[in-house]
């Protein structure tokens, strides 16, 4: 069936359909990733955060699947659905990581490395770096690069600078896309830090943000909708 959206009427019957149907494929079928579509469903259609963050929770909890817990743990730090708790927060972030996704490893460990008394979570460094690790051995180019700053600049009492260390860890989070990386190689390479100074890669770097950062302007152009006649 062609479904009319521009028709409120059909709109709706659509919703009701895709609605039950991931309620049959949770429920009945028991499928953890219609579940985790019932919570999407929940939260987008329905903009009912308070069931989307029952239905994360329980998909974590009784399916062990790492996106839902990954979910749940942004619900419980950013307050949707019920008020912000950090600790529930940290819990399922770190849950997530421990089912292998990336993006809870990483959020684990920016909590630990954060001095905050609201969230109650006692900062570590070392159990901070830990995450983050994982979650750039999991090919999240943002913990890689979050990785190389630290050794850019060092923590006091903590971690020393390591200019080679830091070119490491930026060359893999370039390698994995990132920009910003890619940057701070081009640079390194211009200056000699943390390798050798080689001014024809700097230059190689540097053309190679350049067509990143197009790229990533021609993601986000403006969609231009055809005016009626």
């Amino acid at each position: 069936m062609a479904w009319n959206f521009k028709n409120e009427e059909e709109v709706k019957q659509f919703s009701d359909k895709l609605g039950n149907d991931y309620r049959f494929g949770c429920f009945n079928e028991k499928k953890p990733e219609v579940c985790h579509l019932l919570g999407d469903f929940m939260e987008g259609f329905k903009r009912d955060l308070k069931k989307a963050a029952i239905i994360y929770r329980s998909t974590c909890d009784d399916y062990s699947f790492s996106h839902s817990c990954h979910k749940y743990a942004t619900y419980s730090l950013t307050g949707k659905g019920s008020p912000p708790d950090y600790l529930k927060a940290f819990e399922y972030f770190k849950k997530g990581c421990h089912l292998e996704d990336s993006g809870s490893c990483f959020f684990a460990g920016l909590m630990c490395m954060y001095d905050n008394e609201n969230t109650k979570i006692k900062q570590d460094y070392l159990q901070g770096m830990g995450f983050l690790n994982q979650s750039c051995d999991k090919g999240n180019h943002n913990s890689c690069h979050y990785i190389s700053g630290i050794y850019f600049f060092g923590v006091p009492d903590v971690l020393k600078k390591n200019m080679a260390t830091a070119y490491d860890y930026s060359n893999k989070a370039c390698e994995l896309g990132n920009i910003y990386a890619c940057a701070n190689i081009s640079r390194m390479y211009k200056k000699g830090d943390g390798v050798e100074k080689n001014p024809e890669l700097a230059n190689v770097y540097k053309k190679k943000v350049i067509v990143m950062g197009k790229e990533l302007k021609d993601q986000f152009k403006p969609v231009e909708l055809e005016r009626e006649a």
